[in-house]
């Protein structure tokens, strides 16, 4: 009952997708990040169908284009998208540390958060744009459950920034050494996954998830002391990219 009930407080945080209400506590918390990836299974499964069904239907290269960006913004309510706006308004104000955190905070978007914002969506859309192959396909919709899984074993795994927020909840509350061994096992898991369906698109995809990671922990850990919810959103959204942008450059050189 505890695991359904973490399974719950994951896609109830973390996707659109309705759910009953569950009220948090020390048991159904231990667990609830590891069932975080499975929010990206859920958005890998709908743009595989998204494909099959865009081929099958005829659907133009733009409009296909534009429905792989937007199918995981709708499943996650752009949560996500939210902390990488809130990370670019913080990093752009070149303030302290403490100003940056508290203005990870402002509800408010800035006009560095419009602007990145606006680029991010048009790259992804070009990015997509150029993916010709089901393989392709195949390995970057297995890639949203590999970013959670890195996202996830962050949450476990590093330093927070501060003691309050999404990240220091779930931190706080997991039973990190065995949620963290799980959320290893999702990494393995997704990895091999898209190796198995496309050895070379797999690799490439593996390698920019690792060095996005990477770059992720020493940009967090310098800008900001630690992690947040709001980086962990900006990490995730820029892993995602990376990765889909890897696979594109490969396809060119195939």
């Amino acid at each position: 009952m505890n695991l359904l009930q973490s399974i719950i407080i994951a896609f109830s945080m973390y996707s659109k997708i309705p759910m009953p209400h569950i009220t948090w506590n020390e048991k159904n918390m231990r667990f609830a990040i590891v069932f975080f990836p499975w929010v990206g299974a859920v958005c890998s499964a709908i743009i595989i169908g998204w494909h099959y069904l865009a081929v099958r239907i005829g659907a133009g290269e733009i409009f296909t284009s534009a429905v792989y960006v937007l199918i995981p913004i709708l499943i996650t309510g752009g949560i996500h998208m939210d902390g990488f706006l809130d990370t670019i308004d913080a990093v752009s104000s070149y303030q302290t540390k403490e100003r940056r955190l508290e203005i990870l905070k402002d509800s408010n978007s800035g006009a560095f958060a419009i602007i990145y914002g606006i680029a991010y969506i048009l790259f992804c859309f070009a990015v997509w744009s150029e993916i010709k192959s089901l393989n392709a396909v195949l390995v970057i919709a297995v890639s949203y459950v590999f970013s959670r899984s890195l996202s996830g074993f962050s949450i476990t795994s590093f330093k927070c920034a501060k003691n309050s927020g999404l990240a220091a909840t779930f931190s706080n509350m997991s039973n990190k050494r065995r949620a963290s061994i799980a959320l290893m096992a999702e990494i393995l898991i997704s990895a091999a996954v898209m190796m198995l369906v496309d050895i070379k698109f797999g690799t490439a995809a593996v390698a920019a998830g690792v060095i996005m990671f990477i770059i992720y922990r020493c940009f967090s850990y310098k800008m900001f002391g630690g992690i947040t919810g709001d980086l962990a959103g900006f990490f995730l959204q820029m892993c995602e990219m990376l990765i889909a942008t890897a696979v594109m450059a490969l396809e060119f050189l195939l």
